[in-house]
């Protein structure tokens, strides 16, 4: 109990009230004292006390009562060391959660994107980490002719070094010089950077990808990363984007494959992690068809409109707790 001899004085004059009067509001009075005593008090001190305060209220106590207490405080000893512990590592965790939140500010500085406004290209972009920190990553470039580059990432291995090694990432991709790079060039060069710094164990998947603003073609290349979807609005049906490559950092020098698809009116680019791919519903793994039928859903919408009716879906779906960072990105042409 708090040293303060003004606080021991109140709790001895409401025990004494207590146990003259068995009244609610005093056990309320000590209550609200409980809160103004500090918390690295231990529990042993806490019963030292009482027994003081009972010995100047009764000093008659019975032996037995007497040396009933004594045993208490013995036995509480224990307790009264893992309390301290717990308290102390308690602050730790507020110490580390504390660090943990600023580093998630310094992340959503580092990591923070403009998504370009192009005339007949609608964007809509989200990106909500199921803790505070991300290990997904997305970011849109454009090149000097105005066409637009968006690479999207997850890290294998997450936490804190995860989130600076996608910044480290950002940084090496706005160096590369602004006149038009092609998908399998940029992952080819990144790869390089990732295998040259990144720690053993961790690798990223990325997929990135270059709208061509005036043909409408859009060209791509992957690293082990999600396929996305294109849909297509005169089919009303969507086709999986079928790519392949080795994850970056995996081996030194890697060639990549680029494909490239024609971009008709009204149809959709859909590019996203696994945190949207393998929701769960209870036990349940949501199938990608799911997700589809809800992109369709809303296919006539903006395409952040899309973006974002489509994380309200999955997140009611998993009761409001994302179990896995989610990322969703989707161009839409519009002409």
């Amino acid at each position: 109990m708090s040293s303060n001899k003004t606080d021991i004085k109140q709790y001895k004059d409401l025990l004494k009230q207590y146990l003259e009067t068995k009244d609610e509001v005093v056990l309320y009075q000590a209550e609200q004292l409980n809160k103004a005593i500090k918390q690295d008090v231990s529990p042993d001190e806490i019963i030292e006390q009482h027994f003081k305060a009972l010995l100047e209220i009764d000093p008659d106590m019975d032996d037995k009562i007497k040396d009933s207490f004594d045993f208490l405080i013995q036995t509480m000893t224990s307790y009264a060391l893992a309390y301290k512990e717990y308290h102390e590592l308690r602050a730790k965790q507020l110490e580390l959660k504390a660090e943990i939140e600023v580093a998630a500010n310094m992340q959503n500085t580092l990591l923070s994107t403009t998504v370009p406004g192009v005339q007949n290209i609608d964007i809509g972009a989200t990106s909500i980490p199921a803790k505070l920190m991300n290990g997904d990553y997305y970011h849109f470039v454009q090149d000097d002719e105005g066409n637009i580059g968006v690479a999207v990432a997850d890290v294998i291995g997450k936490g804190i070094p995860a989130a600076f090694f996608m910044s480290m990432i950002k940084y090496a991709m706005e160096s590369f010089p602004e006149n038009r790079m092609y998908p399998k060039v940029i992952l080819e060069l990144l790869n390089r950077v990732v295998e040259r710094n990144v720690e053993s164990g961790m690798f990223v998947t990325m997929f990135y990808g270059l709208y061509d603003v005036h043909k409408h073609e859009f060209y791509y290349a992957t690293a082990g990363h999600e396929p996305g979807f294109i849909y297509r609005a005169q089919q009303d049906q969507f086709e999986e984007i079928d790519a392949k490559g080795l994850l970056l950092g995996v081996q030194k020098e890697v060639k990549y494959n680029q494909y490239i698809d024609g971009i008709n009116e009204g149809d959709l680019i859909v590019l996203l992690t696994d945190g949207v791919t393998e929701c769960r519903d209870g036990d349940r793994f949501i199938e990608r068809e799911e997700v589809l039928e809800v992109i369709r859903e809303y296919k006539h919408l903006s395409a952040q409109e899309i973006v974002d009716n489509v994380y309200k879906y999955l997140e009611r779906l998993q009761d409001f707790k994302l179990r896995d960072d989610f990322t969703l990105i989707v161009l839409k042409r519009n002409d």
